[in-house]
């Protein structure tokens, strides 16, 4: 944040000149902090209400570090995404009370934990080799404060493993469904509850899965209603708005 702006916007507060309501506003739009080969916004839990991501695919140890330092010096809560071995080894060196997810392949440094809320948010895979991404998801979710319950390994082919968690689907706030293959297990869950189902494909199958493609143009063409779909192995985007749906119905957004 540049001091002398703040300075000059906390003296027009105090003069009268400025309302508390339009400083807020102005704050939205204050600039990020340039390291160089990244700009880090440390205003976006002002604008949205949780701090930025760190994906770290394609980024140096040494980058993501530098990140996720300048985050935490700044008070903002770190969730950084898509870790390699050695990015993990790296942030867990330079943040000792980092927590690594390790099936989700995250790790996650709560400064400030938010504040929990009513309710949950389901995440449910198909298969095993689906938990990568729905420990992405609920990790993600849980990033916002959510309770999350997670059902695994309930797929299509043996449907039976679904019903005997109905209960718990139904009475969730929304629901994560992953799932590869052909990507049926969305539109199953969406045909039984009333809940918002956020679907996300995963690359799991064999050739004619096509790397998820099947999944997802199977997902896009569900005949259940109440379906959203995110691309392939998003698990982050589907638990933060699965998170998001049950912020809203806590009030918090």
């Amino acid at each position: 944040m540049d001091k002398d702006r703040l300075r000059g916007m906390l003296e027009s507060v105090a003069s009268g000149e400025l309302s508390p309501d339009e400083a807020v506003e102005k704050l939205r739009a204050l600039p990020f902090e340039d390291l160089g080969f990244a700009k880090v916004d440390h205003h976006r839990p002002l604008r949205k209400g949780y701090p930025e991501t760190v994906f770290c695919a394609g980024k140096t140890a040494e980058q993501v570090v530098a990140i996720v330092t300048r985050m935490r010096e700044h008070g903002s809560n770190v969730l950084a995404t898509r870790c390699t071995p050695e990015v993990i080894a790296a942030i867990l060196e330079a943040h000792p009370d980092a927590v690594h997810h390790e099936a989700a392949r995250a790790v996650a440094i709560a400064v400030n934990p938010p504040e929990p809320l009513a309710g949950y948010v389901a995440v449910v895979c198909a298969g095993t080799s689906d938990i990568p991404v729905a420990e992405e998801a609920a990790v993600a979710c849980e990033s916002l404060g959510n309770v999350v319950e997670r059902v695994y390994d309930v797929g299509v082919a043996g449907i039976h493993r679904l019903f005997d968690r109905r209960d718990t689907l139904e009475r969730a706030a929304a629901i994560v469904v992953c799932a590869g293959m052909e990507g049926a297990l969305a539109s199953v869950v969406a045909g039984l509850v009333d809940k918002p189902v956020i679907a996300v494909p995963t690359s799991v199958g064999y050739g004619a899965s096509f790397g998820g493609i099947a999944a997802l143009l199977g997902m896009l063409n569900s005949c259940a209603t109440g379906v959203c779909v995110v691309n392939i192995d998003n698990g982050f985007g589907a638990g933060m708005f699965a998170g998001i749906i049950n912020r809203i119905a806590n009030g918090k957004a």
